[in-house]
């Protein structure tokens, strides 16, 4: 099993953006001397819901700081972004660090970053797939063009190339697809990439997404040893304390007016009507179906999440007190007493 903290370098009420981001990089220092596995790095535009705006920006720093972990994008969006842009960003993360970095990349939403960066809502709403097979070429050709309905250029060299690292297998990085409709689950699976699953989901709606995916996986010609070995991930909230009661409290005291304000700030693009979830409801949903609570709560929640979905990879969001001093003793936590709990 293999767990890593989930950031988001999200702003609470009261706080600036400096110490969001301050927090956030401490969390991925601290996880890597607590023993996690990985650090993955949320992205968002114009919102305290998360003040990182480019995933892959902090993750360089984060390799820089560390020597064991890996760091990955939780996600990078690909809609607002070049697949090219992102693809040699990826190559140089890759090669640089001794391949710890991983890709996550999503669609994102409808928001007002798609006219900002002049994508538009096309970018969003049809051409996700196009934009996700341009950047695995990218990835795992030597020569690259384009002849799409979003992206048209003539062939050019790939430099560098992700496939010679130094030290290390030379496959390339690996690619994790964000998954929240079986639409996505299928163009993951047809592709052979492993996905990442909201924290909004539980271990029922997470089993049945996994089924799905190894069927079109094995429909579209994976082998079953392949389908096997996907690394899927599930994201989660993680908050250790000596009782049930004490943990779930620091979150609903905290996490509510974050989500309220960061949810509240998010603008579509076209005027379309958005549901908002209620903060205080969803606090207590995460709470019950994540590892928060005493460390053998949290491990037995964790062992059966995998024993349901066959899912062994976590990313667990660690700062949801908002407070900094809390949230390293989190991570410390999780490392000390709940790690050795899961072999």
């Amino acid at each position: 099993m293999r767990v890593g903290t989930f950031v988001l370098a999200a702003q609470f009420p009261g706080q600036g953006q400096g110490e969001a981001l301050h927090r956030a990089v401490r969390t991925a220092e601290v996880a890597e001397e607590a023993g996690l596995d990985a650090v993955w790095l949320a992205e968002h535009h114009f919102v305290p819901y998360g003040v990182c705006p480019s995933a892959v920006t902090l993750a360089a720093l984060l390799l820089g700081r560390t020597r064991r972990i890996q760091v990955g994008t939780a996600v990078s969006v690909l809609p607002t972004a070049h697949p090219v842009a992102l693809g040699e960003q990826t190559a140089l993360l890759h090669l640089t660090s001794g391949g710890r970095f991983v890709l996550g990349v999503g669609r994102g939403g409808p928001w007002v970053d798609l006219e900002v960066f002049g994508t538009g809502a096309a970018a969003y709403e049809k051409h996700f797939p196009e934009s996700l097979d341009l950047l695995l070429r990218w990835l795992r050709e030597p020569r690259v063009g384009a002849d799409g309905e979003r992206f048209s250029f003539r062939e050019v060299p790939v430099v560098p190339r992700p496939d010679e690292l130094i030290a290390g297998p030379g496959d390339g990085p690996e690619v994790v697809v964000a998954c929240t409709s079986p639409k996505s689950v299928r163009l993951a699976a047809e592709r052979g990439l492993p996905m990442l699953l909201g924290m909004h989901c539980g271990d029922e709606e997470k089993a049945d997404m996994v089924a799905l995916w190894r069927r079109h996986a094995l429909a579209a010609g994976r082998s079953p040893d392949q389908v096997r070995a996907a690394g899927h991930v599930s994201a989660g909230v993680v908050q250790i304390a000596d009782r049930a009661d004490e943990a779930t409290e620091t979150l609903v005291k905290a996490m509510p007016g974050w989500l309220k304000q960061g949810l509240d700030a998010h603008v579509t693009v076209d005027g379309r009507h958005r549901a908002m979830r209620d903060p205080v409801a969803y606090t207590e949903l995460l709470c019950s179906l994540h590892p928060v609570g005493p460390p053998r709560l949290a491990g037995d929640r964790l062992a059966a999440t995998a024993e349901r979905t066959g899912i062994t990879r976590f990313a667990l969001l660690a700062e949801g007190s908002g407070d900094l001093a809390a949230t390293e003793e989190n991570v410390r936590r999780v490392g000390a007493e709940v790690l050795p709990l899961l072999g």
